[in-house]
């Protein structure tokens, strides 16, 4: 490692090497977002909200043998991994 650090400071580069490290540069627009698409996300959360309310009355007003986020869980972890990988996507 030293050896090649002495030989880096002491000499100067050879006239034919190549010393040019950036080959070729791409870059890439953000995916275009669809109005529609938005949209129709907004109204799935809003369906789940909805739907969360229900829950929630219907366990408080009547006995039922179970919690409310054995339903609402799941529905809110799916609509958040289907929103997130929307919104991350490349």
């Amino acid at each position: 490692m030293f050896a090649n650090l002495i030989r880096l400071i002491t000499r100067p580069p050879h006239p034919g090497t190549d010393t040019a490290f950036v080959v070729e540069v791409n870059v890439r627009s953000k995916p275009v977002r669809n109005a529609r698409v938005e949209r129709f996300i907004m109204i799935c959360w809003l369906l789940i909200a909805i739907k969360h309310v229900a829950v929630i009355y219907a366990c408080s007003h009547w006995p039922v043998p179970f919690h409310q986020l054995w339903i609402n869980a799941p529905t809110f972890a799916l609509g958040l991994l289907a929103t997130l990988v929307y919104y991350l996507r490349r």
